[in-house]
């Protein structure tokens, strides 16, 4: 879009939770817009997270939102030319970008999972990044570590 920036179109809320996030990760994690087999995948997932959950006061929407929690990065490297050489400069994350880097990295850990279904590799990736653990959070500490090595470079900020 040349003039202006698109609008932000209003997303339905799930029917089980009444949760816009949920509805934000399950289109993410839809293929083929295939909405309800996403839905249905996410769904038993919580069902396997709640039956292996070990904190009792939680529920498994809590420990989903604590999972994406841990995932955000905070901190993320921007290439930038300046004068011929290319620098990698850490720069702060927008909110809503925070939110769709930790839901497209759990979903892409979780599918590279060797578990029968995705709604159990999915659950898995779950519990594990709420005990911060995990190939989802490691990406956030290795993302973290990029900025932190680049720290020189940042008086190069646009």
């Amino acid at each position: 879009m040349r003039k202006r920036q698109a609008k932000k179109r209003p997303l339905l809320p799930d029917p089980k939770f009444n949760d816009q996030l949920v509805t934000r990760f399950v289109n993410n994690l839809m293929w083929d817009g295939k909405k309800s087999v996403a839905f249905k995948v996410f769904y038993d997932a919580l069902d396997i997270v709640e039956s292996k959950k070990q904190d009792a006061e939680k529920s498994a929407l809590e420990i989903w939102k604590d999972a994406l929690t841990n995932v955000m990065p905070h901190v993320e490297v921007r290439s930038r030319r300046v004068g011929g050489a290319t620098f990698q400069i850490p720069m702060q994350i927008r909110p809503d970008r925070k939110i769709s880097m930790a839901m497209k990295w759990m979903i892409l850990y979780a599918r590279k999972r060797n578990e029968k279904s995705t709604a159990g590799k999915l659950a898995s990736e779950i519990l594990a990044a709420a005990k911060e653990e995990g190939a989802a959070v490691k990406k956030r500490m290795d993302t973290h570590k990029m900025a932190e090595a680049n720290k020189a470079f940042s008086h190069f900020r646009f």
